[in-house]
């Protein structure tokens, strides 16, 4: 395919927000790539217009069979004023493992990140400054053929789309109360866990409500089948020190394989932390918590980057994890990971790449 993308500039730019007052997801910037493509034969047309509606037919195959996925990262302003992303190549590869388990065309992996490398640069000035904010980048994929009937789409659409943002959740870095859900299920095996797609989010809005009417920040999910082993957290990865050891679920098809949390199991193995990746129940994790051999709990995703665990409820019994504080190596990774995010520490894995201006 003709890998030029054409740019249509705005006309009309957006007044850009103050770096302490952004949220998440609420403000985009003034551009979106978009490109289409035709089953069997590929894409076409790759271009950045103004930031807009999408225009879609209402028997869009979107809207009916749920032929959707997207991806999510972010680019970090460095002291030096460049801009970087962290681990693209990573999201690029999830984003076509996520499309053929969802029958939709793979993008091809450098166009991917040449497309985000090219927004971004034609909107740097959305890029915050303030520690503790990125400009979020969205790629997503649709189904756009118009037809009722359950099979692939013939016609798609990829979009990206960036918004800057601040701290994903209220409480920041502050440590947050997680409910283990044991009615609802997310994924099963053979299903579409591991998919970044937004049924799997569908799934988990009633479980996640009425957590929040609880008090809760976020849902701890269980597994499909015996509903004891422990999968993940509703955004994010999910991993527990036990004694000396770090502990996360393994991957096995039900959960999603999480940027953040390989870059933590890395880290970890780099400083000499015994790392585990088993089937952990969740029996074992209030054992433990008992016992005081529990010493950490806390989520990986890319929204948060670490997310530290103060307190887990499951059938009416709680948990209180680390006296309700974060823990040491929590807060070392959180630490680590946003510093070399941010351009302030050594890169020794190549995670980062620069957005030339």
């Amino acid at each position: 395919m003709n890998t030029t993308i054409s740019i249509t500039p705005t006309d009309h730019p957006k007044p850009k927000p103050r770096d302490e007052e952004l949220g998440f997801g609420h403000i985009f910037t003034d551009h979106m790539f978009l490109m289409d493509a035709v089953a069997d034969q590929g894409w076409h047309n790759p271009r950045i217009v103004p930031y807009g509606p999408l225009t879609l037919d209402p028997s869009a195959a979107v809207f009916h069979y749920s032929q959707e996925l997207f991806e999510g990262l972010k680019a970090y302003r460095s002291p030096r004023d460049t801009i970087l992303l962290f681990r693209p190549d990573m999201n690029a590869a999830r984003l076509n493992r996520s499309a053929a388990r969802l029958c939709m065309p793979p993008v091809d992996e450098e166009l991917f990140l040449t497309a985000i490398k090219t927004l971004v640069s034609l909107e740097r000035g959305w890029v915050p400054r303030v520690p503790g904010t990125s400009l979020y980048i969205r790629p997503a994929m649709i189904a756009t053929e118009a037809f009722l009937g359950v099979r692939p789409s013939q016609t798609y659409c990829f979009f990206i789309i960036l918004s800057p943002v601040g701290a994903y959740y209220a409480e920041g870095f502050s440590p947050v109360k997680i409910l283990v859900e044991d009615h609802y299920v997310r994924a099963v095996k053979g299903g579409m866990g591991a998919a970044k797609t937004g049924g799997n989010y569908a799934a988990s809005l009633a479980a996640g409500e009425e957590a929040h009417r609880r008090g809760f920040s976020q849902v701890l999910w269980l597994d499909g089948v015996e509903r004891k082993y422990i999968e993940e957290v509703g955004s994010m990865n999910i991993a527990f020190v036990i004694d000396d050891e770090l502990v996360t679920p393994p991957l096995t098809g039900t959960i999603l394989e999480g940027i953040t949390r390989d870059t933590v199991l890395q880290l970890a193995r780099d400083w000499g932390v015994g790392v585990a990746e088993r089937p952990i129940t969740i029996s074992e994790v209030f054992t433990a918590a008992r016992n005081g051999r529990l010493r950490e709990t806390f989520g990986m995703g890319t929204a948060a980057v670490i997310s530290p665990v103060s307190e887990l409820s499951y059938q009416g019994q709680s948990v209180t994890i680390n006296n309700g504080q974060v823990g040491p190596l929590a807060q070392r990774l959180f630490d680590e990971i946003s510093a070399i995010q941010r351009g302030l520490k050594s890169d020794p894995h190549g995670w980062m790449v620069e957005v030339e201006s």
